[in-house]
């Protein structure tokens, strides 16, 4: 009997295998990477990841027929639950409403700035294989990242989705806020804690201009430069050489990434609040499907205990924010601090398993010895 997270690895093999059926040659050769390395020196680009309207890597939609746009979309979908594959086409199709927010005025050197035709992907290694193999789909706000190990999906992190505009309006008096479930969770749980516990939760009375981690590779106390969060030959952002989140000195060192998390633990929470906790942990957990989601991880008292919550920026709804959940395998980062606090970020990450790193070296391990 298939187990269920070999069901979803296979559905990912048959949709890469006819995706990478459908490409021609040239195409083929900027869609497909070498598998996954057992280190760092062989997997470095596999491991590097974007959330800028920058080079992801990989064939864009613009270097395909409509046929394979949908085989693209259908890779995509294997990777998401019904409610992630929705939020990720959404922000896809934002790339228009960005445009006119901008007076479709932005020009970065290439025909069109904002842009859905601009995302990417490409799969590593062969898509059903005994060996491990990979994909990553990525552009402006979007970076899915998966890799597959002796036929079981072994990784679904990175997983970065962002909004800009993070809120828009639609006919009726409706707004589409395709994020807004993650802010407006987050700032229920911070204001609902006693005035000793938000004291401890707050970190700092500024937010951050971005997430701390931003798109390193691995996570640390390092300081990423907002030059790091563009491929290298491309847009040159102002201010390159600054720290990304716009911090420095004890600011920095306030929301600095520790390996004892910051905040306040889920252990100290009432149960409403740690309902509260739980519920925000599925924003972001729920992205992927129900048989990959660590959601049901956080059934047990003890693993909610150990998430912490931290919090810079104001509380107020419509004020620059910033907050993260840190835990046993577990970071998760919000900001929406820019276009008028309309612009927003939130990114999952797993510290000990982004990228599958140490399934991969496990894998290696046992089945290549000297």
């Amino acid at each position: 009997m298939i187990d269920a997270g070999r069901e979803v690895a296979n559905r990912m093999a048959e949709a890469a295998q006819a995706w990478l059926a459908s490409l021609n040659a040239d195409q083929l050769a900027i869609a497909a990477g070498p598998p996954p390395g057992a280190d760092g020196s062989a997997d470095a680009e596999r491991t590097r990841w974007y959330y800028t309207p920058t080079d992801h890597g990989g064939l864009t939609f613009h270097q395909q027929r409509p046929a394979q746009h949908r085989l693209v979309m259908r890779l995509v979908a294997s990777g998401l639950s019904e409610a992630g594959y929705t939020t990720v086409a959404t922000v896809l199709g934002l790339e228009n409403v960005l445009d006119r927010v901008e007076g479709f005025s932005v020009y970065w050197g290439r025909e069109r700035s904002r842009d859905p035709g601009m995302y990417y992907l490409r799969v590593f290694g062969e898509p059903g294989g005994r060996r491990p193999w990979g994909w990553r789909f990525g552009g402006h706000h979007v970076s899915l990242n998966y890799l597959v190990v002796d036929g079981r999906v072994a990784a679904t992190t990175p997983c970065f989705l962002g909004a800009d505009p993070a809120a828009s309006p639609l006919l009726g008096g409706a707004t589409l806020r395709p994020l807004g479930t993650a802010e407006d969770l987050a700032r229920e749980l911070v204001r609902s804690l006693r005035p000793e516990s938000a004291a401890r939760a707050v970190l700092l009375g500024r937010a951050p201009n971005d997430i701390v981690a931003g798109n390193s590779d691995r996570i640390g106390d390092r300081v990423v430069r907002r030059s790091e969060l563009w491929r290298p030959g491309g847009h040159t952002p102002d201010g390159a050489g600054n720290p990304a989140t716009g911090l420095y000195g004890t600011d920095r060192q306030a929301l600095a990434l520790t390996p004892a998390p910051k905040g306040v633990p889920g252990a100290e929470l009432d149960a409403t609040q740690r309902e509260l906790l739980r519920a925000l942990l599925g924003t972001y957990l729920d992205r992927v499907p129900g048989e990959l989601s660590p959601l049901p991880r956080y059934d047990d008292p003890a693993a909610l205990d150990a998430v912490h919550l931290a919090w810079a920026g104001s509380t107020t709804a419509g004020e620059p924010h910033y907050y993260r959940l840190q835990g046993p395998r577990l970071l998760v980062e919000w900001t929406n601090i820019h276009r008028g606090v309309n612009h927003a970020h939130a990114v999952w990450r797993d510290p000990e398993s982004d990228f599958g790193g140490d399934v991969l070296a496990a894998h290696h391990a046992a089945h290549h010895r000297p």
